[in-house]
């Protein structure tokens, strides 16, 4: 027997995104976004929608998107929560602090220990933004011994939308396509 919902946005896991951007000033500001991820080949795709964020991408051409962790989640759930229009405090407030990109105009979040390097693609009229990753930058903490990134250290978390909580992405279950292979 199964349960009927209706129309929900439940897809699941949703990544917990930290967008970073420069404002007109030079200032940096973050959001979390829980809609986007993959778009094609060095591509993301974030729903945005309006937001100071926006419109810092729309004047900057580029954007950082980085990772929440368990460490950071009372940061990275603050900045999903506070606007920059309303706060000018908001970053300080979140812990946060950030360095400039070496590779586009825009924050890397020195607390989240891997970021996208975007610059902007198209921003669709519905708040769609498409980037394309210039560079993926890493904290040595986070390398494994083959010097690649090491999801077990990363701790990162994933939203829930049923429930409106943050969950634990979990171990390693599997080898992607390889396991499949048994089937042949």
């Amino acid at each position: 027997m199964r349960k009927n919902f209706g129309k929900q946005t439940w897809v699941l896991p949703q990544p917990v995104l930290i967008v970073g951007t420069y404002d007109k000033d030079g200032k940096a500001d973050a959001m979390n976004a829980a809609w986007g991820g993959v778009y094609d080949t060095n591509t993301v795709m974030l729903c945005l929608g309006e937001h100071k964020t926006t419109d810092n991408i729309k004047e900057q051409k580029a954007f950082t998107v980085s990772f929440g962790d368990v460490k950071n989640l009372v940061a990275s759930d603050y900045v999903g929560i506070a606007s920059a229009n309303d706060d000018p405090d908001k970053m300080k407030k979140s812990g946060f602090t950030t360095v400039k990109s070496g590779h586009v105009n825009a924050p890397i979040i020195n607390e989240l220990p891997v970021t996208l390097e975007c610059k902007l693609v198209k921003f669709n009229e519905d708040g769609i933004v498409v980037g394309e990753i210039v560079n993926v930058s890493a904290d040595e903490s986070v390398l494994g011994a083959d010097g690649k990134i090491d999801s077990d250290k990363l701790d990162l978390i994933t939203f829930d939308p049923i429930h409106a909580t943050y969950r634990k992405v979990g171990e390693k279950v599997g080898n992607a396509f390889s396991d499949g292979k048994k089937l042949k």
